[in-house]
């Protein structure tokens, strides 16, 4: 197959995996390679197959059953612990919205001056706007564009001098050097791995399913099978080799400016962008900023868009981004409020990155039972017909399951 048509087979999972460097993820990495410098890019390195595990798990799911993953999860767990997972879930994604808009607010002022409300404001309605009146066909191809602002933090390494065996020894050893080296690993892994991606993936396969009439979930046409699985394999191998590539060039970045330069004390998306300023010039600051902005309005849809299908799955409502608002009312009110309320916690005297500790929290405490569900649902035959989980897919569904059970063990027992 030709590159370009390989290329136009990408989308759900390069949204997904572009979404997942999120600025609040930003303000993780940057923090990661300004504390620890090289020492901690290992971390994405075991990252990647159990990211790449639980991906294709969740639009195995969206493909085969045409269902999205919450009223799939409904099919393996009580009800009660479903909708309870679901209400975490959307109090961390509205959490993360929140710190993901003043973000960008703040990135904004510190590139052209001016107020940081007004502009946490603006890209709040203008995100809305999108999301409520520009249906899913012409939606989605905007994100995938949108999914190029990440270039811009790889092509920061090129400005800066990397001292490359360093960083590749970082990439493939794994050092721990104290309890604050566990904490952020255990920040890594919960910014990389969130239930917000699951859900998202899933429901954008069931999305794509609606937009080609021939295309049916997978147990009513087994014939289309091959090309599909194919697709999806593609798309999630590269939509999370897009993710992990950013985020280590994020580290690197970070590391090799700001850690290399005694500035350790890296507290969001736009301190790193601000102190890498003097550190590495006005381009690099240009550079991290835009990039802040791009991908904010790249993942708060995202983040508002999962937990809308999430609430609409379980409760049997139409869910889809294709309907216009007075279609799908439930659909957009839940988006609208996961958005407004994002908003209300920039307004608010609540500390930006005590809110994300509590969203990292709230991620760690719904991921492990939410993946327990995935997986259980990927091998139940009963609901994947002929279409259960590889045994290498189950493998590291589980092992990825196991990672994120230590990590929030880890979040509880490890002193700060």
């Amino acid at each position: 197959m030709k590159f370009l048509d390989r290329m136009k087979r990408l989308g759900p999972g390069l949204v997904t995996g572009a979404a997942d460097d999120d600025p609040s993820g930003i303000a993780t990495y940057s923090q990661t390679g300004a504390q620890f410098g090289a020492g901690l890019m290992w971390t994405m390195t075991l990252c990647y197959p159990l990211m790449v595990a639980v991906q294709l798990a969740s639009a195995r799911v969206g493909r085969v059953t045409g269902a999205g993953l919450g009223s799939s999860l409904d099919k393996v767990m009580p009800r009660w612990l479903v909708l309870f997972l679901i209400g975490l879930v959307f109090i961390a994604n509205t959490i993360n919205i929140g710190a993901d808009l003043a973000a960008m607010g703040e990135a904004s002022a510190l590139v052209v001056g001016g107020w940081t409300h007004a502009f946490t404001v603006l890209f709040t309605v203008v995100s809305l706007l999108l999301q409520l009146f520009v249906p899913y066909h012409r939606y989605v191809n905007f994100l995938k564009w949108l999914t190029l602002v990440l270039f811009a933090y790889i092509a920061l390494l090129f400005i800066v001098k990397v001292d490359w065996p360093t960083a590749l020894h970082g990439l493939v050893v794994p050092t721990i050097a104290g309890a604050g080296a566990v904490t952020t690993i255990v920040a890594v892994f919960g910014t990389t791995i969130s239930p917000y991606l699951f859900f998202w993936q899933a429901a954008q396969e069931v999305e794509e399913l609606e937009q080609v009439k021939e295309r049916e979930p997978l147990t009513r046409k087994k014939e289309q099978a091959p090309d599909a699985l194919s697709r999806i394999r593609w798309d999630t191998f590269a939509g999370m080799a897009v993710s992990n590539i950013v985020a280590l060039a994020i580290i690197l970045g970070a590391a090799t400016t700001l850690h290399a330069a005694g500035k350790t004390d890296i507290q969001s998306a736009a301190d790193a962008a601000q102190a890498l300023k003097p550190v590495a010039g006005n381009l690099a600051f240009a550079i991290f900023s835009l990039g802040i902005i791009g991908t904010g309005l790249l993942a708060v849809p995202v983040l508002a868009g999962s937990s809308a299908y999430a609430i609409c799955e379980i409760g049997g409502w139409t869910a889809s981004l294709e309907h216009q608002p007075w279609r799908a009312k439930a659909f957009y009110l839940v988006i609208t409020l996961g958005m407004l309320l994002g908003l209300a916690i920039d307004w608010s005297p609540i500390n930006p990155m005590k809110a994300l500790f509590w969203s990292a929290v709230i991620n760690g405490v719904a991921a492990v039972p939410v993946l327990i569900g995935l997986m259980l649902v990927v091998s139940r035959r009963s609901i994947m017909g002929e279409f259960v989980a590889s045994p290498s897919l189950k493998f590291f569904g589980w092992l990825a399951t196991g990672v994120m059970a230590a990590a929030a063990i880890a979040m509880v027992i490890v002193p700060g």
